[in-house]
């Protein structure tokens, strides 16, 4: 059991034992890599250049549309081309549960696994082994207790999800941010006999409870994801805590996507410089205002792109202990 025991990392340090050869212990140094940075998402290779050329530490690859369908891994061979077009991390996308998904991935060569809940679930019972695999895996998560399972299971980069939809909405995800700083900051108070307690209400791992009161967060890097729109969002998140932020790929739906992207990864780098967050949020509110799709003309596609989304995702969590 101590072969598989999670291994913390913070500030750059891998709190491992040397001695050992571990493929997660890399699979978190690899994490490391896009901490402090913001993560955009693309749907052509045109849009990768632009957001590599705006300073994006990677991308991550989403379908350009979905009929309403069941919403699975993106074609390989969009992946393979926008793989040839960029020189930063590729990330991509694989169903709940979905193994063979993510195996077709690792051999294309992605730098990264998503194991999205956004996609139909090809599993609601089980999620992916991701020890199982030498590349890193990264999970969505709403609370505490669902970040440590998915790092049982050997997600290196955990991903609060707020908003799904894509309309600019930022209050669930800082939300469920403030809810898992929150448990962490009352975890970190607590005495270790109560620990026993705390972790069995939240269904988390013991030792890896006792981990995150230690170093006082999430022993793997932490991003946030869903509703971050505009520069003020960006330096938000990280100002709450976290390592770095995803960008939907709305952020091209403007007329000026390269100055957008640049704009939100020059906040996520100065996020505690008000004169530089200041910076970047001028001349931007006019190429941001068709972020919200709510505002759209077409308010009748609005409604069935987010009825077709409430429909697809579905939630599932076993109580991995």
């Amino acid at each position: 059991m101590a072969d598989e025991s999670v291994l913390a990392v913070y500030n750059h340090t891998t709190i491992t034992d040397s001695k050992k050869k571990n493929p997660f212990a890399k699979n978190l140094g690899r994490a490391q890599i896009i901490r402090g940075g913001a993560i955009i998402e693309v749907v052509n290779s045109k849009q990768a250049k632009l957001a590599e050329e705006a300073g994006a530490c990677a991308i991550t690859i989403s379908e350009s549309h979905n009929d309403g369908g069941v919403l699975r891994m993106v074609d390989p061979s969009l992946i393979k081309e926008i793989k040839r077009s960029v020189n930063i991390p590729v990330i991509a996308k694989s169903r709940i549960g979905h193994f063979v998904e993510a195996q077709i991935l690792e051999s294309i060569g992605v730098d990264y696994i998503d194991e999205n809940e956004i996609l139909t679930p090809a599993d609601d019972q089980n999620f992916i082994n991701k020890r199982n695999f030498r590349v890193p895996f990264l999970c969505g998560c709403q609370g505490l207790g669902e970040a440590l399972r998915r790092i049982r299971e050997g997600a290196s980069l955990i991903r609060t999800q707020g908003d799904v939809i894509g309309n600019g909405d930022i209050i669930d995800l800082v939300r469920n941010v403030r809810s898992i700083m929150g448990e962490i900051r009352v975890l970190n108070n607590m005495d270790d006999d109560e620990v026993f307690a705390f972790a069995k209400k939240i269904s988390a791992p013991y030792d890896l409870v006792i981990q995150t009161k230690q170093l006082g967060r999430l022993p793997v890097v932490h991003f946030a994801s869903g509703g971050i729109v505009t520069p003020a969002d960006a330096a938000l998140m990280m100002q709450l805590g976290c390592d770095g932020v995803f960008i939907g790929s709305e952020v091209f739906m403007n007329s000026d996507p390269y100055n957008s992207v640049r704009s939100i990864v020059r906040a996520v780098m100065h996020y505690n410089d008000p004169h530089i967050l200041a910076e970047c949020c001028c001349g931007l509110n006019e190429s941001m205002a068709g972020l919200n799709l709510n505002v759209q003309e077409d308010n009748t596609v609005v409604e069935e792109q987010e009825k077709e989304t409430s429909e697809a995702r579905v939630i599932i969590d076993p109580q991995v202990s």
